[in-house]
């Protein structure tokens, strides 16, 4: 499974992508936000190994990289949940490797996957959760089309403290009317 963009590949995740994935998660600054910063590409490659190998299934997590047309280069990942039963909705992550900031990449990876989940798997809603203290993402989210439906104080027990969780969403139909 493949998704192109203008300058994007969104693909899986292979074991020949171990250092290429180790070199921009490993940025603990860049990655302050995540819940996940390995320590050794051996947890990139774990973690690749018992990755979830099909997309599209309720309940789970997949990853797709980010990977540049041209280059081939890997430069960050997008995680996909794909929440409850119904198949209706999906929760999206995004991590860019800090070369590749203020380029426009992430804004078309985003665009990429919401158009493929929305029109090749025909989910409802979208959704993003984000801390609002990572201003750069509440941007991005906005500069998709997501518009915020909450934030909640103090609602994640999160890296040994308490922290706010902003929810962004799209509709399919806000999509497609571009609303």
């Amino acid at each position: 499974m493949k998704v192109y963009t203008e300058r994007l590949i969104l693909r899986k995740m292979t074991p020949e992508d171990r250092e290429a994935i180790f070199r921009y998660l490993s940025d603990a600054d860049t990655n302050r936000f995540q819940s996940w910063i390995p320590e050794t590409s051996g947890e990139v490659e774990e973690f690749i190994k018992n990755h979830i190998k099909d997309f599209n299934v309720p309940g789970t997590w997949f990853q797709l990289l980010i990977a540049e047309k041209d280059s081939g280069s890997v430069i960050g990942d997008i995680g996909v949940h794909f929440i409850g039963s119904d198949g209706q909705q999906a929760e999206l992550g995004i991590t860019v490797s800090k070369e590749y900031h203020h380029k426009g990449y992430a804004s078309e990876a985003l665009k990429g996957i919401i158009g493929y989940l929305f029109q090749e798997f025909g989910k409802h809603r979208i959704t993003a959760s984000v801390d609002p203290r990572n201003t750069a993402s509440m941007k991005l989210m906005e500069r998709v089309g997501f518009r915020k439906e909450g934030h909640f104080i103090k609602s994640l027990f999160w890296k040994n403290e308490w922290a706010d969780d902003v929810i962004f969403a799209l509709l399919k139909d806000e999509w497609e009317t571009g609303q």
